[in-house]
Parts: structure tokens; sequence; C-alpha cells
């Protein structure tokens, strides 16, 4: 039998105006289908134009401008749908969906279904399994100790991954999942015996004692930041009285 991190496995990422989860918007999106580790990728990509500015700090980051997105990108609402179908159908196929740092690239597509199609990520998705394997969660529960920083960037070096194009959407799917791969295998002991749908339970109770663990480091540090426990999609904040 075919280990998860050897079958088909689609990758998902987005570009945004931000890294607000709550605010800020979807510029670019991408997802990357592979049949089988080694096989050849099938792409789909999305342009938005997110109907509110895109400030500099972010195109410094993902380099899509304004100008180029207004110009050439697409009203959200009929994309947000587009991806959230398109997540379907990959769900509906049992191929598990990787998405690095899964809580904000899911999240950030739920608030866009909410503003753009009065519908939720979880009432699109509610007649098929959902199952995310997300890199982070894995590198940092399998190699705990390591020390560094845990960006995509870092766990391509930490698993000889090549990453060409950082922060275009396609680009850091297909990276993704191929770190997932590489995690798979390089702690095959370990996962070769759970089904990527087992393995979606675990982290979220992995992704929970993570959370738990840096919101002490914080308060140790003296910081106010919160961490939020849920995994992989946060629930939506009550509405302001």
């Amino acid at each position: 039998m075919t280990c998860w991190f050897e079958g088909p496995l689609a990758a998902f990422d987005t570009e945004t105006t931000g890294v607000d989860a709550e605010e800020d918007r979807i510029v670019s999106a991408a997802l990357v289908v592979q049949d089988a580790a080694g096989a050849r990728p099938v792409v789909t990509r999305w342009l938005v134009n997110p109907g509110v500015p895109v400030p500099r700090a972010a195109t410094d980051v993902h380099g899509l401008t304004e100008e180029h997105v207004q110009r050439n990108g697409r009203w959200p609402a009929p994309v947000m749908e587009e991806i959230a179908r398109a997540l379907a159908e990959q769900c509906a196929a049992a191929r598990p969906l990787v998405v690095m740092n899964a809580p904000f690239d899911l999240t950030l597509l739920d608030r866009e279904l909410r503003r753009h199609r009065a519908t939720s990520l979880a009432r699109c998705l509610e007649s098929v399994p959902l199952c995310v394997l997300d890199p982070r969660v894995l590198d940092r529960q399998l190699d705990r100790y390591r020390k560094g920083r845990r960006t995509l960037t870092d766990l391509c070096e930490q698993y000889e991954v090549v990453l060409d194009g950082a922060h275009e959407a396609a680009a850091d799917a297909m990276a993704a999942m191929e770190v997932c791969r590489a995690v798979g295998r390089r702690f095959a002991a370990r996962m070769e015996r759970l089904s990527a749908a087992e393995l979606h339970a675990l982290q979220a109770v992995w992704h929970a004692a993570q959370a738990r663990g840096l919101q002490a480091w914080f308060a140790r540090s003296g910081s106010a930041e919160a961490v939020d426990p849920a995994w992989p999609l946060r629930p939506e904040l009550p509405a302001a009285a």
C-alpha cells in the first residue's frame, strides 16, 4: 500500500494584502495537484482585484502591485467560490490538502467567502471530508528540539527542497507539498503507519500543544501577543457589541 507521502496530494497557497487573516484580502491563490510523488503537477492560479489598496509592504513580499491586480485581477466573489469548489473537489477525491500554516490561509479564505459570498468554508466543504497536512505543524512535532525558524524557506533548506520563486502562490504551494513528502520520508518509521486522515486529527492536537507552548514563551518574554490554538481553521470571531 502506498504511503500518503508518496501518493496523491494537492497543495493550496495564497498571497495577500497583509498578515491579518480577519481583515486582509487575497490577491492571488494557487492549487497544485499531483497524482503521485514525482508526477507532473497540474496548477490552477487565480489573480484577484481585492477591492482594497495593496500596501507597499505586501507588494515588496509577493511583487503584485495594486495597479497590476486592478488591471488584471478578477472580482473576489466568483474567485472565492471557484477556489472553495476546487478545494471541495480535491476533498471529494480523497486527496489530502497540503497547506503551510493552514490556520492563516484557510481562515483568510473563510473570511473572504463570508465577505463576498455570504457563506463559509465549512459550509462549502460540509459534504466532503477535509483532510489537511500542514508542514509547519508536522515539522514542529517530529523535530521539536531543532533550533531556528520554521518558515517555508527554512523548511525547504532543512529538507533540501528547491523553492523557485518564493512568495508566488504556485511556487510556494509546490514547495510545501515537496516539504510534506520529505517530512514523511525522513520520519517514515512514524509516518507510514498513519493515514492522512489520522494525521489530520493528530495535527489539531499537536498544533494546540504547540500554541500553548508558544503562548507560555510569550508570557515569559513579557509579550501580550495571543496565540490561537485552533487548527486548521480559526472559528469566526463574535460580532462586536
